[in-house]
């Protein structure tokens, strides 16, 4: 892969990539609803940008896309707004910077804080070069295996981050359940140590967060999840692989050495009061 073959990162591009994952992001919500009928998750499209309630302390509560398609107005940020309102939640938006100066200085004329910077990173989706080590085995899971999937899931994230836990408990139910998504299981020596995820909308293969039981790191397993998860992306007709990071981490690093790009650094956004 050369990086002369990748489609320039410009505004085309960051509108599919934010679309993928707010597709996603929604479908996840759309998921939650079904299975949990009482639990109260909501979605709306507008403006082209997908603004989600999967909770008032959800990390995908928030929009994505918002003035990608359309341009950024006073009665968008409205609308929106009273969205996240009338659900008691905040409001937050994930923010490319293809947006412009114009969408930057309207939120903070709103009284809109910058809380967090990530990396949308991307590559051609190709088929993988190299068989992994034949000790492990990945997999997409099945109905069944949501409940061990969603326990590796927890292990690998709740030991970095506790705080997640409450999310992440019932993940592995919704995920698998999800339209358009595929969890995949990774095995080493038939003992499963890693769980990753894989959201496909309309030729973009979205890797979403992939971890690996602490006892079990540094033997391979992310590797073989990612070997994996770009065959399924490939022929399921995905031409763009894509992922987010926070910048200057080892998720950065190692999505890097697999032939990925930075695209572009966002911004995410708080309303810190009413405007």
């Amino acid at each position: 892969m050369t990086h002369a073959m990748l489609p320039f990162a410009d505004h085309s591009l960051s509108r599919r990539l934010e679309r993928a994952e707010g597709y996603a992001c929604a479908q996840f919500a759309e998921s939650r609803r079904r299975l949990f009928p009482n639990s109260g998750v909501d979605w709306i499209e507008c403006a082209g940008a997908y603004a989600v309630f999967d909770g008032v302390d959800s990390p995908i509560t928030q929009t994505f896309g918002l003035g990608l398609f359309e341009q950024l107005t006073p009665e968008i940020l409205d609308k929106i707004e009273r969205f996240f309102r009338d659900h008691k939640a905040p409001v937050f938006h994930e923010v490319s910077p293809h947006v412009g100066v114009d969408a930057l200085n309207l939120l903070c004329g709103r009284n809109y804080r910058p809380i967090e910077i990530s990396n949308v990173l991307y590559r051609l989706a190709e088929p993988p070069a190299n068989e992994p080590q034949s000790d492990i085995k990945v997999h997409a899971i099945n109905s069944n295996e949501a409940g061990l999937w969603s326990d590796v899931n927890m292990r690998g994230w709740t030991h970095e981050h506790p705080e997640l836990r409450d999310f992440i408990s019932q993940i592995g139910t919704i995920a698998s359940a999800r339209e358009g998504s595929v969890c995949f299981l990774a095995e080493i020596d038939a003992q499963p140590g890693a769980a990753g995820v894989l959201c496909l909308h309309e030729g973009v293969a979205l890797f979403g967060g992939a971890t690996t039981v602490p006892e079990l790191r540094r033997q391979g397993l992310q590797a073989a999840l990612l070997h994996e998860r770009m065959r399924y992306a490939v022929e399921h007709g995905c031409d763009i692989a894509m992922m987010v990071t926070l910048p200057g981490s080892d998720s950065q690093r190692n999505a890097e050495r697999k032939g990925f790009r930075i695209a572009y650094t966002r911004t995410k956004w708080q309303l810190r009061s009413e405007p």
